[in-house]
C-alpha cells in the first residue's frame, strides 16, 4: 500500500499483528537480555519466545533492556528521508525511558542535514497497549487523509486520554527498577499485596492502590474503568497480559459485561516492558479520563 508517510514506533508498544501488517507500522530495533542471553527485537515476539521469556523470569533469570541511542534512529531514518519518504515516530513515554530524548536528538541532526525532510517525533506519555491505541488512531488518521503534521498534533492533543490500569504479581521487579522501595517489596510480597498502577499525566509510573490478592486487584482495575470510561458503541479496549491468560480472561469477561458493545482485543506484553514488570502482569487500556476522582 502506498501511504503518504511511514509510521514508526519501538518494541515497547503492543498491538495486534493484524494492525501492524495492514497499516504497515514499523519498529525501531531494540534488544533485551534474559539470563545473560541478548535478543534483538524489531516488532512482536512469537508466542513461544514470550512463553520462554516469562518462564525464565519465573525460574530466576534476570532481565534487562537498553535505551535506543540517537545513532540507531539516524541509521534507520536517514536512508528513508534521502529517498524522499516522511516519518512519524511515536515513542515510549519520556517518563519511563530516555528513548524520546534520543529520538529528538537524532531528529535535530537529521533536520539540519536534510532541511527538506519531514520527520516528527511524538512522546506518547504511554506504554505497551496504550501506545497501541495511539498507533491505531494514527493509522486511521493517516488513512482519512490527515497530514503528518496534523497527525502528530492530534497525537499530542489526545495522548492523555489513554487510560492504563494494571497490576503486577511480583513486586521485586518494580524494586529492581527503583519503582518501589526494598521494604515495600519485601513486606508486600510477604502479605500478598498487589500494587495497582497507572501511568500518570507526566508519563511516569504511579501506584494508585495496594490490594491483597490478585483477584481483588483485578476487580479494582475494573472499578477504575467504571469511573473513567465514557463507554459507548464500539469503544476500543485492549487487554494485555504477561503469560497470564486466566487473568486476561477475567478482565475480558468483566469489561464485556460492563460494555457489551465494546471492541475488545487481547495482546501479549512485550519483553521490553515485561522485563520490568515480571510475569503474570495484567492490564487493560482504553480512551477516557486518565485521572481518578
Amino acid at each position: 500500500m502506498n501511504f503518504p508517510y511511514r509510521i514508526f514506533t519501538d518494541p515497547s508498544a503492543d498491538l495486534s499483528p493484524e494492525i501492524i501488517a495492514e497499516q504497515e507500522i514499523s519498529f525501531v530495533p531494540m534488544h533485551y537480555s534474559i539470563g545473560g542471553e541478548t535478543r534483538d527485537i524489531a516488532g512482536l515476539e512469537q508466542p513461544e519466545v514470550l512463553k520462554r521469556f516469562y518462564d525464565g523470569q519465573r525460574g530466576g533469570d534476570l532481565t534487562q533492556t537498553s535505551q535506543i541511542s540517537p545513532q540507531v534512529y539516524i541509521d534507520l531514518f536517514r536512508p528513508l528521508l534521502l529517498e524522499g519518504q516522511s516519518v512519524l515516530y511515536l515513542s515510549l513515554s519520556s517518563g519511563l525511558s530516555g528513548t524520546y530524548q534520543s529520538a529528538c536528538m537524532a531528529a535535530e541532526e537529521l533536520n539540519q542535514l536534510h532541511p527538506s525532510a519531514r520527520l516528527a517525533c511524538v512522546d506518547s506519555l504511554s506504554a505497551t497497549a496504550g501506545m497501541g491505541l495511539l498507533l491505531e488512531a494514527a493509522a486511521e488518521n493517516r488513512a482519512a487523509g490527515m497530514s503528518l503534521e496534523e497527525n502528530a498534533a492530534w497525537l499530542e492533543e489526545n495522548r492523555l486520554r489513554v487510560c492504563h490500569w494494571f497490576v503486577v504479581e511480583d513486586l521485586m521487579y518494580l524494586k529492581r527498577g527503583g519503582r518501589v522501595s526494598s521494604a515495600t517489596a519485601v513486606v508486600g510480597t510477604a502479605l500478598n499485596i498487589k500494587p495497582v498502577l497507572t501511568i500518570a499525566e507526566d508519563g511516569t509510573l504511579a501506584t494508585i492502590g495496594k490490594i491483597r490478592g490478585s483477584k481483588a486487584a483485578l476487580k479494582q482495575l475494573v472499578s477504575y474503568y467504571e469511573q473513567t470510561s465514557p463507554g459507548g458503541q464500539g469503544e476500543r479496549i485492549i487487554v494485555i497480559h504477561a503469560d497470564n491468560p486466566a487473568g486476561a480472561d477475567f478482565l475480558e469477561a468483566e469489561l464485556k459485561q460492563r460494555n457489551p458493545a465494546c471492541r475488545l482485543t487481547r495482546v501479549a506484553l512485550s519483553p521490553i516492558i515485561g522485563a520490568h514488570t515480571g510475569p503474570d502482569m495484567c492490564a487493560f487500556v482504553h480512551f477516557g479520563r486518565r485521572t481518578l476522582d
